[in-house]
């Protein structure tokens, strides 16, 4: 059985003084469901507070990016020592990191190693675009993101990751696959592509999970699934009540 996983993307949003409130606000709710896996992932600036306020509870912190060199001239980023600092996961390649900043699978495939490198889990985010889903290409452009962004993992390192499906016309735009089509895809591509790539036994503990728009109302939906082990969720992460109700929703 793979334990659920839900984590929270906050993106570009909150102060620390912001990150603080919010935190406390559904840090009870979070640690009152010890049957999921809870993950927060606050901003670079809000790691340090979040952290100290998270020690001590079973809640996970995450970071939203980072760059695959130890240290040097690279302005701007943070490197995988760093992150762990503070981190025990971090979200690489999500897809508005390919769109807006020129992430590759080439170099999601880097951050990955280096994440592994530190014992940290990385969630690994495929998808495709609206283009992409309305041309039939589902199937090839996810199963080439599974193939490139893992390529050259150990299967003890892959038995360890963390995928978030996410369909890039479902992101932010509050029109979600069903609950049907996602599965679809998690199992006959992403998994499926995983137990090529490794083997049936590895791909069976991989945690794929789904997001787009999940919200509470349709949480419970997504998560009955046959494959779809939890959610990475985005704008719902921010309003507490939400957010926990989510949590509860992947038991």
């Amino acid at each position: 059985m793979r334990t659920p996983f839900v984590a929270g993307n906050w993106k570009m949003n909150k102060t620390v003084e912001k990150a603080t409130l919010l935190v406390a606000d559904m840090l009870p709710g979070l640690e009152a469901v010890r049957t999921v896996d809870r993950v927060l992932c606050p901003p670079f600036t809000s790691l340090m507070v979040v952290s100290g306020m998270l020690a001590g509870t079973e809640v996970g912190l995450g970071a939203q990016n980072m760059h695959w060199e130890k240290s040097g001239a690279y302005t701007g980023e943070a490197s995988p020592d760093m992150v762990r600092e503070f981190c025990a996961y971090v979200i690489l390649g999500h897809s508005e990191r390919r769109a807006y900043f020129n992430e590759t699978d080439e170099t999601v495939n880097k951050k990955v190693k280096a994440a592994f490198a530190l014992g940290m889990t990385p969630i690994v985010c495929v998808g495709e675009s609206l283009e992409q889903y309305e041309s039939g290409k589902t199937e090839a452009i996810v199963a080439a993101q599974v193939k490139a962004d893992f390529a050259g993992i150990e299967s003890a390192h892959a038995e360890k990751l963390v995928v978030a499906y996410e369909p890039i016309w479902a992101i932010g735009t509050g029109k979600a696959a069903t609950s049907e089509q996602a599965n679809d895809i998690i199992k006959n591509v992403v998994r499926k592509n995983l137990a090529s790539q490794f083997s049936d036994q590895v791909a069976e503990k991989i945690r794929i999970l789904y997001g787009g728009s999940v919200k509470s109302h349709n949480a419970s939906e997504f998560f009955g699934m046959s494959d779809i082990d939890g959610g990475l969720i985005g704008g719902a992460s921010l309003k507490p009540e939400d957010f926990v109700k989510i949590v509860e929703a992947a038991t």
